[in-house]
């Protein structure tokens, strides 16, 4: 029985308005080649600038994956020849990371875990090339710009762990607002390592690299392939190799790309163009200060101080702004399990049907508590108010207003009710008739007046009125 070893390699293009170096636009363009300068392309002569804004957001990630922080900002060069980097080299952080020894804890399917990171590193990606039969096509809008590589211990143990990771860090990302992370336009994108080890064995067994997966499902499935190939080398009793591959998704398999051998010696040293910058505590401090709560935090605040199940809590943090919609409602009033009935059910139901986010609703957390208490107070039914709440959201309308503009209420006066009950059953005697002689026509009746009213009358008073005038007679 072998045990799976993981380590991930996870890159991702912070949101800033210009390069990392550079003040080239940081953006996509349908325009090929348009958003670079002469500091993305080598020209002779060229000196970089760091981008404070891609400072600030990368060690806002550091901060947020509790990683020792270094007194000085130092890039260092990375030589290697390839088309993607038109400069010969690229900028980034080998010595002196922004951040190192972090962790990240997790939710799995039955327990958490604490994810140990080794560092996260501020650099600069690479343009696009694209392939074809006898030619290749580059595009340099993507070069240079901010790309922060955050790379974890090997402490995984399984694709869904693996899955779980990756989840809890895009979040990250989106908590913090320093990235978009789509991975349908490459803005994040992953590095995995797999290795294979028998259970009672102390060292860690050969590791293969799998390059440049592009979508979390696409890494679930080159782990598991990666599994099944090592597992039957091992057990026909050969040597796993330690080899960097590519993974094919329609073959469903790994296939070679270079062997230890071929290994690239980058020659790194100090990038001599940018000097060493003091991080200042203050900036720190000042960073530090942005970070709002995140995900793990929320499901342990949800779970254990507002009595919610993890399914709920895990349900209303997928997304900061739902989140942060949920904590506004139990703010202003509403009872936890209340408001999460509400926001996880009937609105985000409506939501994923109308392919909505909750920022784009005008209904506030205010509104929906007036609505709760007209509910409670027996101001409105259940129907009512699903059906005011569902017309305020197709209308973005203040759903109080839409009562008033309806002449939608309960009716809850008693004579009220015991009018327009003896007005249904002077309508009806032969309903009467059919009760007393023991029909089952209590329910039929009960429809008559809601039809009556648009139902409008509180159904509970509306029973037991009806069969106090019912025995009258």
């Amino acid at each position: 029985m072998y045990k799976a070893v993981i380590g991930l390699e996870v890159h991702v293009e912070l949101k800033t308005a210009s390069k990392n170096f550079s003040t080239a636009v940081n953006g996509n363009s349908q325009t090929h080649n348009s958003n670079i300068s002469e500091i993305d392309l080598g020209y002779p002569g060229i000196l970089p600038t760091v981008n404070k804004e891609a400072v600030k957001k990368s060690l806002k990630v550091a901060l947020a994956l509790n990683c020792k922080i270094p007194e000085y900002l130092i890039f260092d060069r990375k030589n290697y020849f390839y088309p993607d980097l038109p400069k010969g080299y690229q900028i980034t952080q080998l010595h002196h990371p922004i951040g190192t020894d972090g962790y990240l804890m997790i939710n799995t399917k039955d327990t958490v875990k604490k994810v140990l990171i080794h560092d996260t590193h501020l650099e600069e990606d690479t343009a696009n090339i694209e392939h074809l039969s006898n030619y290749s096509l580059i595009d340099y809008n993507r070069a240079g710009i901010p790309l922060l590589e955050t790379v974890t211990e090997p402490c995984l143990n399984s694709s869904d762990e693996a899955i779980a990771f990756l989840e809890a860090l895009r979040s990250l990302f989106l908590y913090c607002s320093v990235a978009d992370a789509r991975s349908d336009l490459g803005q994040i994108r992953c590095d995995v390592n797999v290795s294979l080890m028998r259970e009672n064995d102390k060292e860690l067994g050969t590791r293969v690299e799998m390059k440049g997966v592009n979508s979390f499902a696409a890494v679930k499935s080159a782990i598991e392939c990666e599994i099944r190939r090592q597992t039957e080398i091992l057990d026909r009793g050969g040597e796993v190799l330690q080899e960097t591959r590519r993974y094919d998704e329609v073959a469903d398999e790994t296939y070679l790309m270079r062997s230890k051998v071929d290994a690239i010696d980058y020659k790194y040293y100090i990038e001599p163009n940018i000097p060493p910058i003091k991080i200042e505590k203050e900036f720190i401090e000042a960073v530090k200060k942005e970070i709002p709560l995140l995900q793990y935090e929320r499901i342990n605040n949800y779970t254990n101080n507002y009595n919610l199940t993890k399914v709920e809590a895990l349900t209303l943090v997928k997304e900061k702004e739902l989140s942060d919609y949920f904590d506004e409602m139990v703010k202003v009033g509403i009872e936890p399990k209340i408001a999460c009935n509400w926001l996880a059910g009937f609105i985000l139901g409506y939501l994923n049907k109308n392919y909505l986010s909750i920022i784009d609703i005008k209904i506030t957390p205010k509104m929906l508590k007036d609505l709760i208490e007209l509910l409670d107070g027996g101001k409105i039914s259940i129907k009512q108010m699903k059906e005011v709440l569902t017309k305020a959201l197709k209308e973005n309308k203040d759903p109080n207003i839409l009562i008033k503009e309806l002449n939608i209420s309960q009716i809850t006066d008693d004579e009220e009710i015991k009018n327009i009950v003896n007005e249904v059953l002077d309508e009806n005697l032969n309903l009467v008739s059919d009760y007393k002689a023991g029909k089952r026509v209590f329910d039929f009746i009960i429809g008559q007046i809601m039809k009556k009213t648009k139902g409008r009358v509180n159904p509970a008073m509306t029973s037991k009125i009806l069969k106090e005038e019912l025995e009258k007679r």
